[in-house]
């Protein structure tokens, strides 16, 4: 993994975007042989499912994070090229790749078990190492590692077995073992860390990443093909590996990392939930459940199970697929602490993947503060809406804004009690019975004659006191390949926790009366003095400085500092919060205020 690809990123919000949409150069190699209808039939599979299981496994598990006695950081499937191994060091860990408790039936059906409807597994990866017996090279599976045998073949007679959709990655341009393939961070024709991998990357394509990809799609016949990191890749070097997908696979599903143009069927955030979603575009989040793809001894930094069913809940709500990660040891096993989650994933699915599968994104333009919501249309030309409760009230009353039309019925799932609804001025109050039927999301679904549209003003703009005054739901959260900010606590109390990375930034999209100055204050919670920048587009703030945040003497200790004076013009328009990279430390954040400076 680790994309080369621009991400933006966010477990905050969906908003309108209020930037124009990235342009496509070049009509994706299936695609272009097929009617809208066609198009749409292809792709039907991918769009209801939802929910994945990704699987890196490789001869990486074995150092599974260190190597000469030292421990690597980073993802451990890349500890070939940051531990800089010398490839005939690293190749002499393949006999301990035995794969001798592996039992891809046990796999497929904790993928079902969990409530995922297609699983994608690492044929090759970076180190060029391939799980099955290639005629194109002896690095394999069958020839080279302990295992001995094809690793492919049972998974993928298993997964189907199940009723499950299998996938492959495959790295099409990086190779550390291969001569001539390609390596991140390195300019073609220079050399990297062993000279012996020195050679021509056209080669290379010719030899061995060509073959395999038509060896795969042939032997296997996946539904999904998923490349990684096109480095070096042009529109030429491409075209084969493109036409191999429409010679042998002209049904299956690629993604937008083949390299030299091509856009695939998929956009891949890595390790984040776009802020926005992409509308009108297939997407599908990949992330770990800890910080590593392939198996990592020592990284037990593990997602709670809220974490995770709370990111299908988010992507769902933006018409999204999720990808979620499992790390097996060299042995075959998936640990026990990945088997716990997807576990516990999977209960929560059994009740409540209605309002998962074959889902449409929100038709709120925002992101509500008690949660998300996903929605379905029936064929009476009515919708159902899945209220996903992240946060019960205490009041049982949610507030959907904007809705002017009252929904016909609506239960709770789990319990099956009424749900009961009025109109107000502000929108549709959902009233809901009893307690929490989940302690992580409850749902329940609004049933509507006709297809709901919000009305109003999505974007936060000024109160009668002439401010604007923007909360934790209101920003966009745009990480990067280590994480994002959060979202926690409840209500006008939650806030944006642990801003880690000075990578990270801050987004809030907002609506002024007019072009004017306005005074920037924020509430923040600082172990550590930090530095922040507003800036409005390509341009800062008014005097161009960082702002000094004062230290407040703790994660919860919340104190409101003045950001500096901001310029923006009027009407719909956007802002950022930026870290200063150096001495950055984390902290949190909760409200902000736009004062008019004149």
């Amino acid at each position: 993994m680790n994309s080369p690809l621009p991400l933006l990123a966010s477990a905050c919000l969906l908003l309108p975007s209020v930037l124009a949409a990235q342009d496509v150069t070049i009509t994706s190699p299936v695609a272009s042989m097929e009617t809208a209808e066609q198009h749409a039939a292809r792709l039907k599979w991918f769009q209801e499912a939802r929910f994945g299981m990704f699987i890196h496994w490789g001869v990486y598990s074995v150092p599974a994070g260190e190597w000469q006695g030292k421990d690597i950081g980073g993802i451990g499937e890349w500890i070939m090229k940051r531990g800089s191994i010398p490839i005939a060091d690293y190749k002499a860990f393949a006999p301990q790749f035995t794969a001798s408790k592996y039992d891809p039936k046990a796999w497929a059906a904790l993928a079902k078990e969990a409530g995922m409807k297609y699983v994608v597994i690492t044929s090759k990866h970076h180190d060029g190492f391939t799980l099955y017996d290639s005629p194109a090279s002896d690095w394999n599976a069958v020839k080279a590692s302990g295992a001995k045998r094809d690793l492919l073949a049972p998974l993928a007679d298993a997964v189907r077995a199940e009723g499950l959709k299998f996938g492959l990655y495959y790295s099409q341009a990086q190779d550390w073992t291969h001569q001539g393939g390609a390596i991140s961070g390195v300019k073609e024709g220079e050399s990297g860390w062993d000279k012996s991998h020195d050679g021509s990357f056209d080669e290379y394509l010719k030899k061995i990443a060509i073959p395999q990809v038509r060896e795969i799609l042939t032997r296997y016949q996946p539904a999904v093909i998923w490349w990684d990191t096109p480095t070096w890749m042009t529109t030429e070097r491409a075209k084969p590996l493109a036409a191999a997908l429409k010679e042998l696979a002209p049904n299956i599903i690629s993604n937008n990392r083949l390299g030299g143009g091509y856009p695939g069927d998929t956009k891949t955030p890595e390790q984040n939930i776009p802020p926005r979603g992409y509308p009108g575009e297939m997407f599908e989040v990949c992330m770990t459940m800890n910080d590593t793809w392939g198996f990592k001894k020592k990284d037990l930094n593990w997602k709670s199970v809220r974490q995770i069913i709370r990111n299908l809940s988010d992507i769902s709500s933006k018409g999204g697929n999720f990808l979620l990660n499992v790390g097996p040891t060299p042995e075959g096993e998936i640990p026990a602490a990945s088997i716990e989650r997807l576990k516990a994933v999977g209960r929560w699915m059994a009740v409540n993947s209605e309002a998962i599968y074959a889902t449409e994104a929100s038709p709120f333009p925002h992101r509500l503060p008690w949660g998300r919501v996903t929605q379905k249309a029936d064929d009476k030309g009515g919708v159902t809406l899945y209220l996903h409760v992240w946060d019960w009230p205490k009041d049982g009353k949610l507030l959907l804004p904007g809705l002017t039309d009252k929904p016909a019925s609506g239960r709770l799932f789990k319990s099956g009690a009424a749900v009961t609804a009025e109109g107000t001025p502000e929108g549709v109050v959902v009233t809901l019975p009893g307690a929490s039927t989940d302690p992580d999301v409850s749902v329940a679904a609004l049933s509507f004659a006709k297809p709901v549209k919000p009305v109003g003003d999505p974007f936060p703009s000024a109160g009668k006191d002439g401010r604007i005054v923007l909360n934790a739901v209101d920003a966009d959260c745009h990480g990067g390949l280590t994480g994002n900010l959060e979202t926690a606590g409840m209500g006008a109390d939650a806030y944006l926790a642990d801003w880690r990375d000075a990578k990270w930034r801050l987004e809030y999209a907002i609506k002024t009366p007019k072009a004017a100055k306005w005074k920037v204050s924020a509430e923040i919670a600082s172990e550590k003095p930090v530095q922040l920048l507003l800036a409005s587009g390509k341009k800062p703030t008014t005097d161009g400085k960082p702002n000094d945040v004062p230290a407040t003497g703790g994660k919860q200790t919340w104190k409101t500092v003045d950001l500096g004076t901001l310029e923006l013009p009027a009407g719909e328009t956007s802002f950022e919060l930026k870290a200063v990279k150096e001495g950055w430390n984390s902290i949190n954040v909760r409200h902000l205020w736009l004062t008019p400076a004149e």
